[in-house]
């Protein structure tokens, strides 16, 4: 198994903002080359030409392509292979997240959630992991949520598609264990990004009452564990006491969650 010294290729999805970014940076900092890939035009751009700039000897692909479309890991799989480029590390980073109850969500946001969040991520592994399989060697990293324990009023898609992913995760990890191929899933906690909506004055006091993460420590944590060859990752202590405790909270506590905020 390589280690995160020997340069290789990563290929991150959601690369344009927020943890998909920093995981970018951290990557292409410990020497390896990327194709970043998300549905943001601009800002992918952006990004990538920021690491060519930061690393002319490295090689950095952009490819804008949104993952909820039919065969989306068909078409990018294909245009790695016609760009003469092996993937070693895959992270599955790109996902949607909103605070909704299931029935005031649009079919079109319901199908999102179950084609980013499963569908995109089954099928990139699943084409990505027979190549990494073939030449034994290969990490796959893929973003679930520390709600995958906790369904709670107005996140059951976020939670329920997020809990897919871990449990996927781990299985694959069991399959792949003998292939050479190393399988990880973080289940960060809140993060301080504009995934959730915050404004980005409630996410520094977030970051210092301690509520929250910055993408630069916890993606220096996932991307540790993901080398070492770690199946799991929850980032703090706190977050790893909530996971036992929240789903064992009385259901009185989810019903006010739902008056407070689905109910006004």
């Amino acid at each position: 198994m390589s280690t995160s010294l020997t340069p290789m290729t990563a290929l991150v999805t959601g690369a344009s903002s927020g943890i998909g970014l920093e995981f970018s940076r951290q990557l292409a900092a410990m020497g390896h080359n990327i194709v970043l890939v998300s549905n943001q035009a601009e800002a992918l751009e952006r990004t990538c030409e920021e690491l060519v700039d930061t690393y002319p000897r490295q090689r950095f692909l952009s490819y804008c392509l949104d993952l909820t479309v039919p065969n989306a890991a068909d078409t990018l799989y294909e245009y790695c292979e016609r760009e003469g480029i092996e993937v070693s590390i895959l992270v599955n980073n790109a996902g949607i997240f909103s605070f909704c109850s299931v029935l005031d969500t649009s079919p079109h946001t319901l199908n999102l959630y179950v084609d980013l969040h499963m569908r995109a991520v089954t099928q990139l592994c699943h084409r990505f992991g027979h190549a990494m399989s073939r030449r034994h060697c290969g990490y796959i990293l893929n973003m679930s949520s520390m709600s995958c324990w906790m369904p709670m009023p107005g996140i059951a898609l976020y939670a329920a598609t997020k809990a897919y992913i871990r449990v996927f995760s781990r299985a694959l990890a069991l399959e792949l264990a003998d292939e050479g191929v190393s399988v990880t899933v973080a289940c960060p906690g809140g993060i301080a990004t504009d995934l959730f909506g915050l404004p980005p004055h409630l996410q520094r006091l977030g970051v210092r009452l301690g509520a929250l993460a910055t993408p630069q420590k916890f993606v220096r944590g996932a991307l540790r564990r993901m080398f070492k060859g770690k199946r799991q990752y929850v980032n703090g202590l706190l977050n790893r006491l909530a996971v036992c405790l929240v789903p064992r909270l009385p259901e009185c506590v989810a019903k006010t969650v739902k008056h407070r905020l689905l109910d006004r």
